[in-house]
C-alpha cells in the first residue's frame, strides 16, 4: 500500500489557507494536508515532510515566497512548488521562474484551476471511495 501524499499550503492568510484545504477535501482527495503562515514556517516544514507539492504564496512576511522557493530548491532541486499570487506581474513570475517555480495560481482561483494543478503534478490521487 502507498504512502499517503504530503501537500503543504502557505499562505499568510488563514482565509486562504482553509480555502484550499476545503477546496482540496471537498475533491476526495488523499494527501496529507500542512499548513504554514510564512515562508520560514513553509521552509521548515518541507524540510520535515518532504511534501509532494507545494502551494506558495509570493508576497509573505518574514521569508517572501521567493526567497523560500530558492531555499526549497536548493534542499530539493526536484521539489513541486506552485506560487500563488494576486500580483502576477512579468516581473514576478520572471523571477519565480528562474527560482524554480513548477507553475502558477493566480489569486482568486477556481476549484477546477486547482484540481488542474494537482493532477499536474500528484496524478491519481483521488479517493473514490469516499
Amino acid at each position: 500500500m502507498s504512502k499517503t501524499k504530503k501537500l503543504l499550503i502557505c499562505d499568510d492568510s488563514l482565509l486562504i489557507r482553509m480555502q484550499l484545504k476545503d477546496f482540496i477535501s471537498s475533491c476526495n482527495y488523499t494527501f496529507d494536508l500542512i499548513e504554514a503562515k510564512d515562508g520560514e514556517e513553509a521552509y521548515e516544514l518541507y524540510k520535515q515532510e518532504r511534501p509532494s507539492l507545494v502551494f506558495l504564496d509570493v508576497v509573505m512576511p518574514k521569508l517572501d515566497g521567493i526567497a523560500c522557493l530558492r531555499k526549497i530548491r536548493e534542499l530539493d532541486p526536484d521539489a513541486k512548488v506552485v506560487m500563488l499570487t494576486s500580483v502576477g506581474t512579468k516581473e514576478v513570475i520572471k523571477d519565480a521562474l528562474q527560482a524554480g517555480a513548477a507553475d502558477f495560481m493566480q489569486k482568486p482561483w477556481q476549484k477546477d484551476t486547482l484540481v488542474q494543478m494537482i493532477d499536474k503534478f500528484i496524478p491519481c490521487e483521488v479517493n473514490f471511495d469516499a
